[in-house]
């Protein structure tokens, strides 16, 4: 269902709208990140005290600009306490404030990612994906254009430290050439940028994971959904969604059915 334009923020008043906001607070954060990070490997900090400093200064500069700029909406966010207002909001940010928390750990890698979502009752109002180590953010207003590419195979994308199930299903059926990067973010933008073709994942995610990733790759054109072809519902009050797949229009189906058989439902 397409966002309500009506619902934007009013910017009569030179107030942000949602798209605005969810695309400066992306930025925005993720030159907290950068910053601090350079900051505390020239201290010699560990790795592990960087990846904690990291999720918890995100996490304080966006709560506190969501709180500044729209105090009456709700919040999930992976680094915050739950927050009771969202059970029957009509708005609701989801934010992963520092997706790829081990890659933002490691010096050099730049696949890592902020996630700022916002859920209207039943369908993304805004969002976008920062690429912080690169100096890139993705929006859903305005969306990403996905460039061509004259590839002989797919490439699918996967995690860098196992091979998911359904994603090995794809690459064998459909003869993929396989990359692997860290955050969901960094994936999903892989597929956005036409870098690759196809992102699988099965197991091990929650809302926060793909909202905005889905958000800006669906404003693209590209398909997002479960992997079972379902489509992506957030705000649940489980924010546990294991599953989700982006790719290509036209890959979409090949993917199901490489998953699932040619006796899927349909």
């Amino acid at each position: 269902m397409p966002p309500d334009d009506s619902a934007e923020q009013d910017t009569s008043s030179g107030s942000e709208t949602d798209s605005q906001l969810a695309t400066r607070l992306a930025v925005e954060a993720g030159e907290v990140l950068v910053g601090l990070r350079a900051e505390m490997f020239a201290a010699g900090a560990s790795i592990w005290d960087v990846r904690d400093a990291g999720d918890a200064a995100a996490q304080r500069f966006l709560a506190g600009e969501l709180l500044a700029h729209r105090p009456e909406d709700a919040v999930l966010s992976e680094e915050g306490l739950e927050d009771p207002r969202r059970y029957d909001a009509d708005r609701v940010w989801i934010i992963d404030p520092l997706d790829g928390t081990r890659e933002y750990g490691e010096p050099g890698r730049h696949d890592w990612a902020v996630h700022v979502a916002l859920w209207e009752q039943d369908h993304f109002g805004a969002a976008a994906v920062s690429l912080p180590a690169v100096d890139m953010v993705f929006s859903t207003d305005p969306p990403a254009s996905v460039p061509t590419t004259d590839r002989d195979r797919p490439r699918l994308v996967t995690s860098r430290s196992r091979a998911p199930y359904a994603a090995v299903l794809v690459a064998e059926a459909l003869g993929c050439d396989a990359v692997r990067l860290g955050s969901a973010g960094a994936k999903a933008m892989a597929v956005v940028l036409g870098e690759a073709d196809i992102y699988v994942h099965d197991g091990g995610m929650y809302q926060w994971d793909s909202a905005a990733p889905a958000a800006v790759a669906m404003a693209a054109g590209l398909h997002a959904s479960r992997i079972d072809g379902s489509p992506l519902l957030y705000n649940e009050r489980d924010p546990w969604l294991p599953d989700f797949f982006v790719c290509l229009p036209e890959l979409a189906e090949p993917v199901l059915t490489a998953i699932w058989g040619e006796q899927r439902d349909r």
